[in-house]
């Protein structure tokens, strides 16, 4: 086989092998977006259902202003350092 036949047959496979790569990451690529849109909805539904169960908002919404509460606190001691 001549130097161009050979130099031919290797542009083809370097295509195929570049195909093959970009149909890969395609596949994660969808694969990643599938998996985070379940993501969202699944803490969607935790929110809606925390929200549908009366005892839990108490609970969080002590826990969120505690946090609120300390949390002036913790800035000032972070500046100062």
């Amino acid at each position: 086989m001549s130097f161009e036949t050979i130099s031919l047959m290797l542009n083809w496979l370097q295509l195929g092998a570049l195909l093959t790569i970009m149909f890969r990451l395609a596949h994660t690529f969808n694969l990643i977006a599938n998996t985070q849109r379940e993501l969202r909805r699944a803490i969607h539904h935790l929110g809606e259902r925390r929200a549908a169960e009366p005892g839990l908002d108490d609970a969080s919404a002590g826990s969120t202003s505690a946090l609120a509460a300390r949390s002036p606190q913790l800035r000032v001691g972070a500046e100062i350092s």
